[in-house]
């Protein structure tokens, strides 16, 4: 049996959309606290992760962050009981080393990147955060936004870098393509926010949807 790629439904911001989520067989859900359409308050996110703590199975919760200082980052953590920390814009390997939890760092991916590139700046992360506990999530890089525009990137790279290091892929991705794109990419994880939208908000049967997509390819 091929090995379960993993879920993360992220810009969660209502809580039967997390816990719908966390119901379907989502690995990580994630709730975004920089300023968006889709951030969250410090009291809609930790009720929202004392609902999901309350499930037989709860997935991980993400705390997604941008260019936030890490003194308050790290409190966040702890008030909202997150699991895992995501940094989402230019944050360096420096600035990951003061994050208590265990680390989710996007790499963005620009039209001049190649797989090479791309491995290069991963594996100066392993070189600075030794004995660390992170994830490397490749997204696409957009002068508009940090994450959640629902555009791709070069699958041609996230196949290639794919190969060489477990990364999750966040970018364009919805229920109906995700499944090729996994049998394509064969990635660690996949990351969606947009894709799993209609009219701006997050859509529970496209939720489903996605996850079960996502889990038959990969033989779950």
């Amino acid at each position: 049996m091929k090995k379960v790629t993993k879920v993360k439904i992220c810009g969660l911001n209502e809580e039967e959309h997390i816990l719908a989520a966390a119901e379907a067989g989502a690995d990580f859900v994630g709730m975004i606290f920089a300023p968006g359409k889709r951030q969250v308050t410090l009291e809609q996110a930790s009720s929202m992760v004392k609902a999901v703590r309350n499930l037989e199975k709860p997935p991980a919760v993400v705390g997604v962050f941008v260019n936030t200082p890490a003194s308050e980052v790290n409190r966040i953590a702890i008030e909202c009981d997150l699991d895992l920390v995501q940094l989402s814009d230019d944050e360096d390997w420096q600035y990951c080393l003061e994050i208590d939890k265990p680390v989710i760092k996007v790499i963005h991916i620009s039209d001049t990147d190649s797989v090479g590139s791309v491995v290069a700046m991963i594996e100066d992360g392993f070189s600075t955060l030794q004995g660390r506990d992170v994830m490397y999530l490749l997204d696409t890089k957009s002068d508009e936004a940090y994450g959640g525009t629902g555009k791709s990137f070069s699958r041609h790279i996230a196949a290639g870098v794919a190969r060489k290091i477990p990364v999750v892929i966040a970018g364009g991705l919805n229920p109906e393509n995700v499944a090729g794109i996994v049998d394509e990419v064969h990635p660690w994880g996949v990351d969606v926010s947009s894709g799993v939208e209609t009219d701006g908000k997050k859509d529970i049967k496209k939720i489903r949807e996605f996850i079960s997509e996502v889990k038959a390819v990969a033989g779950g």
